[in-house]
């Protein structure tokens, strides 16, 4: 009597392991934001128009070399992960910009710019989607601190050049202003709050005291949850906007690390 054998099961493929990214560059962009450029043939094939959409940054331990690294990733052994934005992509010249906000020492990614030199690596894995992917409004809103900078920039490079709408920037220093191709119609305010640890409510006193206008809104707002939960209601709630058409997120929360906010994210659904 023969019994029929099952085929043996076929290994799983290892997971692609993430892309390792060098850097080309790395300054001050204004006194509080360090620009890093990445370049090389590891670029390579990344999907284009992704400027403002996330990506995963896999941060080495300070001293690890890169074929320790690439071994730990190897293992399963996960490095710390931080979720930034490309800025800008420059596909000719295999060459990818970041913007980190300017910590010094206090965070392992603000740690890590602030220590980048020429020749330094990490790892990615990204992008994914951007966070307004059609233009179709009669006016838009997009607000930023300096976390979500970065993501409102390359919103507002993206737009068709008739667009037009407001652009509320709270930065940390006067200096900190950067210059933004935006369309002659977005008009742009920029305000300082010196200490982003402390909660600051002018970001909506100004959404507030708008004249609300007629027609399609969309919005790319980001930054501090709290600012955040407060304006999501506000553009919901009082002025009735479709979800669709609002992005809004909450980057960081005072006195959280990413982990700890992720989690909390994660747990209000």
């Amino acid at each position: 009597m023969s019994h029929a054998t099952s085929a043996p099961s076929q290994p799983k493929p290892p997971r692609p392991l993430p892309r390792i990214l060098t850097v080309k560059t790395a300054y001050r962009l204004t006194p509080n934001m360090i620009r890093v450029t990445f370049a090389g043939p590891e670029l390579a094939g990344l999907p284009e128009g992704r400027e403002g959409a996330n990506c995963k940054l896999m941060l080495p331990e300070p001293g690890e070399s890169r074929e320790g690294f690439v071994a730990r990733l190897r293992d399963g052994r996960q490095p710390l992960r931080r979720t930034y934005t490309v800025r800008h992509y420059r596909p000719d010249l295999q060459e990818m910009d970041i913007d980190f906000v300017a910590h010094g020492d206090t965070g392992p990614a603000s740690r890590w710019a602030h220590h980048a030199q020429p020749g330094d690596f990490l790892g990615f894995a990204g992008p994914g989607p951007v966070k307004v992917a059609q233009f179709e409004a009669d006016w838009y809103l997009v607000a930023a601190d300096p976390s979500a900078l970065p993501v409102a920039a390359a919103t507002l490079e993206a737009m068709p050049r008739d667009a037009k709408g407001v652009a509320i920037f709270e930065i940390t220093d006067a200096a900190d202003r950067q210059d933004i191709d935006a369309p002659a119609g977005i008009e742009m305010h920029w305000m300082v709050h010196p200490d982003p640890l402390n909660a600051s409510d002018q970001q909506e006193r100004l959404i507030r005291s708008l004249d609300w206008p007629d027609g399609r809104v969309q919005t790319c707002i980001a930054g501090e949850s709290g600012v955040i939960r407060s304006l999501r209601a506000f553009l919901h709630q009082e002025k009735a906007l479709a979800r669709a058409d609002t992005y809004i997120s909450g980057y960081w929360k005072i006195g959280l690390v990413e982990d700890e906010h992720q989690a909390m994210k994660r747990a209000e659904g």
